[in-house]
């Protein structure tokens, strides 16, 4: 928002607040205890926000309302008050003319007709609300709106905090403030630009005035980053990790605060903690203002400060139309003086008050600087040494309230105007009313703090204990460090679970998803996430996911111009977030870091033949972690999965009860669900092995849900190697598949290669029947004899021939003594006989076969006249029979 963090809750305007005049009291009140509207208004506000801030402070629904619903005064207590809203709600229905009775009081239909009757009578008073508006700004809307100077009194044209006095002294007429689009946006007059970038804040001092130990040498040598061309083209703080980086500085020296030792090591001065002499304020009239926008005169001003032992301080902040915020404005008040300082002209001088921030012997005078402490080194590089906040010594006397108004009108009886506490503060020239309102916030500050001290020692009975623990918080806010907000892939988680809304996985992906695309946007444009894209429109559209563009603009009134300038883009989120499986389980976030997953408790007490767990502590299957929650993902949602487990995706295949234990011997590569299981087996040797105190290494579970621990950081970068070792492991798989493929292809070659040289090869051996002519022309020449006598010149064997010529070929294993003449006696002599053809005397070596193949065919059979080729084959087992 627009103004400083400690101006907080605004002031109620009840009865007395609008009564600032007594010639007021003459008017008539536009209500009892309400002198106009805006005052009406104003009470509305508070009320509203106090109602707010009660509300998110009720106990949540879940186990913790349940708990609480258990003892009988909460539950009574919120009954009453329950009566109280419904009795409340049913009297404003009534007013509007709406049906505010519940017939119906059964517990199932009576609250369906209740949320009814809400609905419409809420439809019915924002219809009325509209018609007012319509009419209040005129028929023409494109028009400025004409209407007669006494139909109504001035209005106000921005808001209620731009209007001039409202007492009858002040003038009449208003001031119209310029709206922010109209306003030239400062960060472009900015000597060194605004790193909007998702790394760490790096301080931006160089110079380390009153300095008890010496500044690293990081931040000496800082200037030397112009010097370095290699990174002009990267940002600011990116440079100096670069650099750091690049010289192998220690990183502690980069982020630590630099004044560290010194405020460590501040003594508070005995004059401080005895009871002062409040010195009066001087009056505003007397007391000289200077408005300081030159380095000149923050020079001067500089000079002035290291003379005095305390002065008052005040920033005014702008965060609505910038990422990280501006500090606009700065206040710093003396006993004598005022000055307000320029702090958008002079953001890159402003180092130079380090002299006068860090001097331990002058006192700053801070009213809720938790703010304004990381503001100043975020802008200016400023710190703060010897810090006194009247805040904290607010909460040591146990005032009633403890805002800076309060403390206005109970030490000092003026009463403060916030109607400028949420202005715009980078208009320039500032009005009147903006400069009278920044000045009234340190003008009285240091009496104020004079006059805390007083109390704080009072009530203290003398001593300085109390005041000592005002001035021990104190420069603890000194220490602050500013933090960047970085994004990471869980930090809507945060904002979802204030928001407390209920989100399938299809709204959640979406809120995800819009979440990342404003926080991108909003660095790039250097814009806030609220202007970019209001948190109750984000979630109005994660909501109802819109399926057409035009329904992204329906969910937005009015429209942010970069949800229209962007509206194709965010309609392309929406429908990514659309195809998601919409899945039973309605808080998907629960499984992320920092919410508790729903899992059944485990029994501690569990024995081995325990079949109703089976499922769960069944040692084959180690731990339900393992089994994946959806097809088609890497690795499963659960944050206890073991690291060990990640890193592959292949189980292996066979898995026996106790081989994982024999192979596995070694604990200190084991995990932590490898020993429990290890223990769980042991169980079934001795029954009471698991009740026995261990010696392994226990990982408690909460540890891994608990952002801040060290196991969390492992885990999480354990899970990021793992992912890298994932692609690393399917790249090596492809490759493999590959080869594997192209080593397939050539053993397919080198196959038919062979087949065809063995075939190829084939043709040029010689056949079995040929074989066996060849030995029996070289073991038995007088067959040749016998076919020669027939008169054929080149008779080829017939299948007979090779058959008597085989079985010489097969004794002769057998060694022969001597040689045995054919017994021609044995031999049939019919083959010799009639075989020859009448038509041809020319021998035909088929029609040989041929005959001799009719003539062993058995009668009653068909002869196989078709032979006449294969008779060169040689058929085994066919013999004389």
């Amino acid at each position: 928002m627009m103004a400083s963090s400690k101006k907080k809750g605004l002031k109620s305007s009840g009865p007395k607040d609008s009564n600032l005049d007594t010639n007021d009291e003459d008017k008539t009140e536009l209500c009892p205890g309400f002198r106009d509207v805006d005052a009406f208004v104003k009470h509305g506000f508070g009320a509203v926000l106090s109602a707010t801030k009660a509300s998110a402070g009720l106990p949540q629904a879940g186990d913790e309302y349940d708990f609480y619903r258990s003892f009988p005064g909460f539950q009574e207590f919120c009954e009453s008050q329950g009566d109280k809203l419904l009795h409340c709600m049913s009297q404003i229905m009534q007013h509007h003319g709406c049906r505010s009775h519940m017939r119906d009081r059964n517990k199932l239909t009576g609250l369906e007709e209740r949320f009814d009757l809400v609905v419409d009578s809420n439809d019915v008073i924002l219809e009325r609300v509209g018609i007012l508006l319509d009419e209040a700004d005129g028929v023409n809307r494109s028009q400025q709106p004409v209407m007669p100077a006494g139909f109504q009194p001035p209005k106000v044209v921005v808001s209620s905090w731009n209007r001039k006095g409202s007492s009858p002294s002040s003038r009449s007429e208003t001031f119209r403030l310029l709206h922010a689009k109209n306003i030239t946006r400062p960060q472009l007059k900015f000597k060194e630009k605004v790193d909007n970038s998702n790394t760490p804040f790096i301080p931006k001092i160089f110079i380390k005035p009153n300095a008890v130990k010496p500044l690293p040498s990081y931040f000496t040598n800082k200037q030397m980053r112009k010097e370095r061309p290699e990174d002009l083209d990267v940002p600011a703080a990116l440079a100096d990790f670069i650099h750091q980086q690049r010289t192998q500085e220690h990183v502690d020296d980069m982020f630590a605060h630099p004044y560290q030792y010194e405020l460590d090591h501040l003594t508070i001065p005995e004059n401080l903690l005895s009871k002062p002499e409040p010195q009066m304020h001087k009056p505003v009239a007397e007391t000289k203002l200077s408005f300081v926008d030159t380095l000149e005169d923050l020079v001067a001003l500089n000079e002035k400060l290291c003379k005095l032992s305390e002065f008052a301080v005040d920033l005014e902040h702008h965060s609505y139309r910038s990422f990280l915020g501006l500090t606009c404005l700065m206040q710093i008040s003396t006993r004598e003086e005022d000055f307000i300082i320029d702090t958008l002209e002079l953001r890159s001088e402003m180092y130079i008050l380090n002299e006068a921030f860090t001097d331990p012997s002058i006192v700053k005078v801070f009213h809720g600087a938790d703010s304004d402490i990381e503001w100043l080194q975020r802008d200016f590089g400023l710190y703060v040494v010897n810090l006194f906040d009247t805040h904290q010594a607010s909460r040591a006397l146990n005032l009633a309230r403890h805002s800076l108004d309060h403390l206005l009108k109970h030490f000092c009886n003026v009463d403060s105007d916030k109607r400028y506490q949420l202005a715009d503060w980078r208009v320039r020239p500032l009005p009147d009313e903006m400069v009278q309102y920044a000045r009234t916030d340190t003008h009285y500050l240091l009496y104020i703090y004079d006059c805390v001290r007083v109390q704080l020692l009072d009530f203290n009975h003398g001593q300085p204990g109390l005041l000592q623990s005002v001035w021990n918080k104190s420069s603890s806010i000194s220490l602050k460090k500013y933090v960047k907000p970085i994004y990471t892939e869980e930090s809507y988680l945060e904002l979802q679970r204030k928001q407390k809304k209920s989100f399938n996985t299809q709204q959640l992906t979406a809120f995800r998803l819009l979440f990342a695309w404003r926080d991108k946007l909003a660095r790039q444009e250097d814009e806030s996430t609220g202007y970019v894209l209001p948190t109750h429109m984000m979630i109005k559209i994660s909501e109802e996911l819109p399926r057409e563009p035009q329904g992204i603009i329906a969910c937005c009134n009015p429209v942010p111009p970069l949800v229209r300038q962007y509206n194709n883009e965010l309609h392309l989120l929406v429908q990514q977030a659309r195809e998601m499986p919409l899945l039973k389980a309605e808080i998907a976030a629960q499984k992320k870091k920092g919410l508790t997953p729903i899992k059944k408790p485990e029994v501690p007490l569990f024995g081995p033949h325990d079949t109703s767990r089976v499922s769960e502590s069944d040692p084959p299957q180690i731990s339900a972690d393992d089994l994946p929650v959806k097809q088609g993902m890497l690795f499963s949602e659960d944050e206890d999965v073991d690291v060990q487990k990640e890193s592959g995706l292949v189980a292996s295949a066979k898995i026996t009860l106790f081989e994982e234990v024999e192979i596995k011997d070694d604990q200190e590569s084991s995990s932590a669900a490898q020993m429990k299981a290890r223990r769980i087996i042991e169980s079934f040797e001795n029954p009471f092995r698991m009740y026995l105190p261990s010696t392994d290494v226990h990982v408690n579970k909460n540890a891994k849900f608990d952002p801040s621990s060290k196991i969390f950081e492992i885990s999480k970068r354990w899970k990021l190697q793992s992912v890298e070792q994932q692609q690393t492991e399917l790249e090596a798989k492809k490759k493999a598949k590959q080869e594997a493929k192209e080593m397939a292809k050539k053993q397919t070659e080198e196959r038919t290669k062979a087949k065809q040289s063995y075939q190829e090869s084939l043709k040029n051996v010689a056949t079995v029947r040929q074989q066996v002519a060849e030995s029996s022309n070289a073991g038995g020449k007088k067959r040749e004899r016998v076919d020669s006598e027939v008169g054929d010149l080149t008779p080829k064997p017939s299948k007979k021939l090779m058959k008597s010529a085989e079985k010489p070929q097969k004794t002769e294993v057998t060694p022969q003594d001597s040689f045995k003449p054919f017994d021609y006696s044995q031999s049939d002599l019919k083959v010799f006989a009639g075989n020859t053809s009448k038509d041809n005397t020319q021998f035909d070596p088929n029609r040989q076969a041929h005959d001799f193949k009719r003539k062993k065919t058995p009668k009653g059979q068909k002869n196989n006249t078709g032979a006449g080729n294969r008779s060169m084959s040689y058929l085994p087992g066919k013999s004389d029979r």
